[in-house]
């Protein structure tokens, strides 16, 4: 048990998509968030960002928590679902705005593409054309405005990260021209409003970080503790994902699934809990639990009977 966490019991969360049902890697981190935050005493929230609704699969999202349900991974108060907090979304943008911290704009990602003076590690660096102009425009974005000053924070597993938000990523949108509020505003307010403390997650949302940490403090909202664990692969150095590596629920061997997560997360079950049910394992993990222990490389993994 890390002894830092344990002097205060932690609200963890676990955030799935319902593009469709769970697969390995978001069953890792599913583990991870409970036993860090069961350990602690604390709490283990499940919130479904269903944001971006064209990409969401019908009956997904209640797969799921069937899914965490069946695996004994039992969540805590109410299911929080993204799609239906958009006035609070549009409230935060509305007070950024009277901060001036924000400001419209009509570029489409075309001319982004074309007038960018360089690239970052996901996508163009948008090179501030509507800041200053008063558009007209019926559809506009709404950006926020990033500072050069070097971004610091540690992580639980990766260590010390930095980057220089408008250098590395640029003014970021909150609100697209189509109305849809951003992934990156939204999963600041959830967090912020559901109390929690710690976030756990896959290493392919660390680049998301400092951008939420930035927009957490002009919010004054306590930042929270982050933990972003290593990507299960195939052999074949895939991401396992939704597309390709769905847990199938028929004829699952839930305990094998939990321990297997486990021992991809570093915590060495003792060899005869294999064979144990899902919810052994998983209090053995909330006692054991060990963030020192969560390799920071993404790793192989065998898949177990149950996933194609």
């Amino acid at each position: 048990m890390n002894s830092s966490l344990a002097l205060n019991k932690q609200v963890g969360r676990f955030a799935p998509s319902p593009t469709g049902v769970l697969h390995f890697g978001s069953l890792v981190t599913a583990v991870a968030s409970y036993c860090m935050a069961k350990q602690t005493g604390g709490q283990w929230l499940v919130r479904i960002d269903d944001l971006d609704q064209p990409r969401v699969v019908a009956g997904a999202a209640d797969a799921i928590l069937q899914q965490l349900d069946s695996m004994g991974l039992h969540w805590d108060g109410e299911i929080l679902y993204q799609s239906r907090r958009t006035e609070r979304y549009r409230e935060v943008v509305q007070q950024l705005q009277a901060y001036r911290l924000t400001y419209p704009c009509c570029c489409s990602r075309k001319q982004v593409i074309a007038s960018a003076p360089h690239f970052g590690d996901e996508g163009p660096i948008y090179p501030r054309t509507c800041l200053g102009k008063v558009l007209t425009a019926p559809e506009v974005a709404q950006r926020l405005i990033t500072t050069h000053d070097e971004l610091v924070f540690h992580d639980l597993v990766q260590g010390e990260m930095r980057q220089d938000i408008a250098a590395e990523v640029g003014d970021f949108i909150l609100q697209r021209r189509d109305g849809v509020f951003a992934y990156q505003l939204a999963v600041v307010v959830d967090d912020h409003d559901s109390g929690v403390t710690q976030i756990v997650r896959g290493r392919d949302l660390l680049a998301s970080t400092a951008r939420q940490i930035y927009l957490s403090r002009l919010l004054a909202y306590a930042v929270p503790v982050y933990a972003h664990l290593p990507l299960a692969l195939t052999h074949a150095g895939e991401k396992i994902s939704k597309r390709h590596h769905q847990i199938d629920m028929r004829g699952m061997d839930t305990g094998r699934l939990v321990y297997q997560a486990l021992v991809f997360l570093g915590q060495n079950p003792p060899a005869e809990m294999f064979g144990e049910q899902a919810q052994v394992l998983l209090r053995w993990g909330c006692e054991n639990f060990s963030i020192a222990a969560v390799p920071a490389q993404d790793g192989c993994v065998e898949l177990a009977d149950g996933c194609s």
